[in-house]
């Protein structure tokens, strides 16, 4: 099943990915890139761009910096899960903070949900 897309996202997506944060970049090229599932950069999807998106596991990886913390941010992240919900999609979320001091742990987490959702999904 392919997503719904806006079209105009695309080129925004394409420039986000020439200017990750150091954390994305961090999870990019140390871990998912290599991973044995197969994990797409700044995906497009609805009108939203998901910052990493596993289509086998139904899965979105949001990184977040200091502005999903004010209440502002907090509502729209929420906003944003929902609506990527309805479309069949886990959304799990980490710090920059977690991806600086605890690389490890947000990479075995990632491993166990994907593992979870391939069984789930018939998947794996």
């Amino acid at each position: 099943m392919s997503l719904d897309y806006n079209k105009k996202n695309i080129i925004l997506a394409k420039n986000l990915r020439r200017n990750a944060t150091s954390q994305e970049n961090h999870l990019w090229y140390d871990f998912l890139s290599k991973y044995r599932i197969r994990f797409q950069r700044q995906k497009v999807i609805g009108d939203f761009i998901a910052d990493f998106y596993c289509h086998q596991a139904k899965l979105v990886i949001e990184i977040d910096g200091a502005q999903h913390s004010t209440l502002q941010g907090k509502e729209k992240d929420e906003f944003r899960t929902e609506v990527l919900n309805e479309y069949g999609l886990q959304v799990i979320r980490f710090t920059n903070l977690q991806i600086d001091t605890n690389f490890n742990g947000v990479c075995d987490y990632i491993d166990v949900v994907v593992r979870a959702s391939l069984r789930e999904g018939g998947g794996e």
